[in-house]
């Protein structure tokens, strides 16, 4: 039932679908309507797909480092004017195939600040699950003459709330998984700098991105 409730909306902002139009209908569809649709599907294999993860990691290499999913770009209110039926089926078996009718679709309308509509529910969850890790500074080594071991930091925590807006908090080494802060070992080489985005599909499944510079 949700899926088909993201299927409706993410129709919704598809105003025609036509073949012939490729080429210019490529270059006009939002790229977070991509990174929405191909995030909740787990990012299948097509040249949208593609083309929507590349700039959901770029977003988040320095610099700057900006919200990976920018929702608020993505007009689904649209939804309430425009006939679903023929149109959601289509974008979202397309982007599990081959995505070429991804990139055909010709969106009108921005929001800002957050989704055009309610996205509260447990079928956007996959939303609120993107977290964005900038670890500016860490390292855990020894100091000092009697070789005490000292742990500094600076990390970020960026996290996406119930209407898909976007903010960072400062965090610990401690909130952070592994794949972030591989160790916490007091050592000379333990020094970590970098930016990692993590996501869950609507399915759950897990999956990160680690910059380091």
């Amino acid at each position: 039932m949700w899926l088909k409730s993201i299927r409706n909306l993410l129709g919704g902002v598809a105003i025609s679908v036509v073949s012939s139009l490729a080429p210019q209908a490529a270059k006009a569809y939002q790229v977070d309507c991509a990174i929405l649709l191909c995030l909740a599907g787990g990012w299948p294999a097509s040249a949208e797909c593609a083309h929507a993860r590349a700039v959901f990691i770029r977003r988040i290499t320095p610099w700057p480092i900006e919200p990976p999913l920018q929702i608020w770009r993505c007009p689904m209110g649209v939804s309430e004017r425009v006939p679903l039926q023929s149109t959601a089926p289509k974008i979202w078996e397309a982007s599990n195939q081959t995505g070429q009718t991804l990139g055909q679709v010709i969106l009108t309308q921005m929001a800002e600040g957050g989704a055009d509509i309610d996205i509260s529910g447990l079928e956007f969850d996959f939303v609120r699950s993107i977290r964005v890790w900038d670890v500016r500074y860490y390292s855990h080594r020894e100091r000092g003459r009697d070789d005490d071991c000292s742990e500094s930091y600076n990390i970020r925590l960026g996290t996406y709330g119930t209407q898909g807006e976007f903010g960072w908090q400062r965090t610990t080494p401690a909130a952070a998984p592994q794949w972030v802060l591989p160790s916490r070992r007091c050592s000379s080489s333990n020094w970590r700098r970098g930016v990692g985005v993590e996501w869950e599909d609507h399915e759950g499944n897990h999956g990160y991105e680690w910059v380091a510079y």
